[in-house]
């Protein structure tokens, strides 16, 4: 059994201390190295490994300890073990002897090999598109028997947490900047409007058709196709306006 948090042992971690030491930390690799450094202080475990996986495509972002990363690489080449089946399930998975074992070929062989004979994952990072485990690797068989996961969970939760908060930072920049290019082919279809209004004498409509006609008669973008002519007819390229600063 490892030692993890208990009521009566001062030496563990306070699940409250935990995250406030957690939320000091800047980067999400950084974020979760922490993590996994603390989960195995707290297990002192053979190894940890972090799993995320999008697109059905998995990796280790941080581990800690010699065990977890030679692992985790033999389930995904293999697409399958008990971190992948946490990860794809959001159920945890604990395996208590790798050498009874029979789930997921001959994997559990392999760690028995390597020194680990039992293993708990813990699912993250729960999002369409996106899931994870935290990966607890052990040394003897039933290693984990009797341990309250307590802590354990509260990390994979924090990793979760982590894990989203920086994938809704990522849309945002990517929203912004899909907004930012739909600011600028606005503005440069609009002064070219202005143009064909002028010379034409026609209405805004009028010249809209105008210039899609041209765009589809030459075969390229209408956005493209205003630029070339407000470069051509000022001899600049058209400047785009700027994103409004957050506030």
């Amino acid at each position: 059994m490892f030692p993890v948090k208990t009521e009566n042992d001062p030496n563990t971690y306070d699940n409250e201390m935990v995250i406030q030491w957690l939320l000091g930390i800047q980067s999400l690799e950084d974020f979760l190295q922490a993590l996994a450094d603390a989960a195995l202080e707290l297990t002192r475990a053979e190894g940890i490994g972090v799993t995320i996986e999008r697109g059905r495509r998995p990796l280790t972002v941080v581990s800690a300890g010699p065990a977890a990363p030679q692992l985790d690489e033999k389930q995904y080449g293999q697409d399958d073990g008990p971190c992948l089946q946490a990860a794809r399930t959001g159920e945890e998975v604990v395996v208590d002897d790798m050498l009874t074992e029979t789930r997921w070929g001959d994997y559990p062989a392999y760690a028995a090999a390597s020194g680990v004979h039992s293993s708990v994952s813990f699912p993250i990072a729960d999002r369409a598109g996106t899931v994870g485990a935290l990966n607890v690797y052990g040394g003897p068989p039933h290693a984990f028997v009797g341990t309250d996961f307590t802590v354990l969970r509260s990390l994979a939760s924090q990793a979760s947490g982590a894990v989203a908060l920086a994938e809704r930072l990522v849309d945002t920049q990517q929203f912004a900047e899909e907004m930012r290019a739909a600011m600028q082919s606005r503005a440069v279809i609009d002064q070219a409007l202005g143009v064909v209004m002028v010379q034409r004498r026609c209405t805004a409509d009028e010249a809209f058709e105008i210039l899609r006609m041209a765009s589809q008669h030459r075969n390229i973008k209408l956005r493209d196709l205003c630029t070339q002519m407000i470069t051509n007819l000022t001899g600049q390229t058209p400047i785009p306006p700027q994103m409004p600063p957050r506030p």
